[in-house]
């Protein structure tokens, strides 16, 4: 007998949408146990004015930087794929993710000032909300935007840099490329010193190669070779090839020297280590970060300061939605005869503030020897004594 087809078909389908159904009300019961319809309304209204506000802004940085940056694209003639895909479709949320707390600060004073001016903040209060029950809804919504914020900036971003500086070093900045460093030091592991004359970052090859290895202050193995040339292809990490090497190795009153025209070796010592170039952090995901400044400080590097402020100021920077969720909410949530416009203009200026205490705590702690972590922290601590104070002060 022949199978029904088409009738098993109209079963598969009458489950299947039974399952999402259930899967639906499910999550509607979860919300609506959980969320009120007023925590329902208010996070509507916050994410809906974060999310505009960020298109808004965004779009006017574009214009402005494709008026700026068209005469180049079209002097290097950059590919219009590459122009949106590889340019704008990174610009868009490394920017706006840089900014993500001025956005936010725009977005509660705006719509809470809306609520307050249309009474509806004081009849929530009349009918017996708390003022600290009122926060529920926008500490949830810096919540969802906390943890965006956090992964974009954290894995995401970092992989769309490296497309946009891809991209600005072929069409838009001349081609420049850090591609040579001189005169490298660096220390591969404790009492192990390796030092290059010249490296050339294109062909990862090195010139005037020498290794040294230390006990204590004594010298017991000196390595020098003409060339090293590091293997990219290899399954095995950090193989290097040297060219004309030459090994002195010390016992005690003796000296073995051996020599050769090629030797293949193991040197814990990768590219990257050798050539920086201006915005490298922003290229690392946080692991690699990470594990980048553990390497680093292994070998004793001084460079690790501006690696290490960004580590700590992507995990700072997206906490930083909860304090000035609060900031802006005890500010705009009283009605005032005067509307908005004063209490949005407070809000931008402390905005502007925090965006400038991060830029230049960043730089203390590069240029000055400050704590990284403090100097990321920095903003948070002290706009969490000034979300205090306008909490303690907000309408009850």
């Amino acid at each position: 007998m022949e199978k029904d087809y088409s009738r098993e078909l109209g079963k598969t389908v009458i489950a299947k949408r039974g399952f999402f159904d259930s899967l639906r009300a499910i999550g509607k019961a979860f919300v609506g146990k959980f969320l009120t319809r007023l925590d329902r309304y208010l996070i509507v209204k916050f994410i809906g004015t974060y999310v505009f506000s960020i298109l808004l802004i965004i779009s006017v940085a574009v214009v402005f930087d494709v008026n700026e940056n068209l005469s180049k694209f079209t002097e290097y003639n950059a590919p219009l794929r590459a122009i949106v895909l590889d340019y704008y479709l990174n610009f868009v949320p490394y920017y706006a993710n840089l900014f993500s707390a001025l956005f936010v600060f725009i977005a509660v004073i705006f719509f809470t000032s809306n609520l307050a001016g249309n009474s509806e903040i004081i009849a929530m209060l009349a009918a017996g909300v708390s003022f600290n029950r009122l926060m529920r809804p926008y500490m949830i919504s810096a919540t969802l935007i906390t943890i965006l914020s956090f992964f974009l900036g954290c894995y995401i971003i970092p992989r769309g840099t490296v497309v946009r500086h891809n991209f600005e070093r072929m069409y838009k900045n001349s081609k420049e490329i850090l591609s040579s460093s001189q005169n490298v030091q660096i220390q591969v592991e404790p009492g192990v010193i390796a030092y290059m004359q010249h490296y050339d970052r294109k062909y990862k090859k090195a010139y005037g190669f020498c290794l040294d290895n230390f006990d204590g202050k004594k010298l017991v193995n000196h390595l020098t070779a003409t060339e090293a040339q590091y293997d990219t292809i290899s399954e095995t990490a950090f193989k290097w090839h040297l060219y004309n090497w030459r090994n002195r190795e010390m016992k005690g009153l003796r000296e073995v020297i051996t020599s050769g025209g090629l030797k293949d070796t193991i040197i814990q010592i990768e590219p990257s280590d050798l050539v920086y170039s201006n915005g490298q952090q922003e290229t690392y995901t946080n692991p690699e970060l990470k594990e980048y400044i553990r390497r680093q400080e292994a070998r004793g590097s001084g460079s690790v300061a501006q690696y290490e402020v960004e580590y700590h100021r992507r995990i700072a920077s997206s906490f930083a939605a909860f304090i000035l969720t609060i900031i802006g909410a005890s500010l705009s949530a009283k009605k005032r005869k005067g509307g908005m416009g004063m209490y949005l203009g407070i809000g931008l200026a402390l905005s502007c503030i925090y965006i400038m205490l991060q830029t230049v705590s960043s730089t203390l702690a590069v240029n000055s020897n400050w704590n990284p972590i403090l100097a990321a922290w920095m903003p948070n601590i002290l706009f969490s004594f000034v979300a205090y104070y306008c909490y303690r002060h907000a309408p009850r």
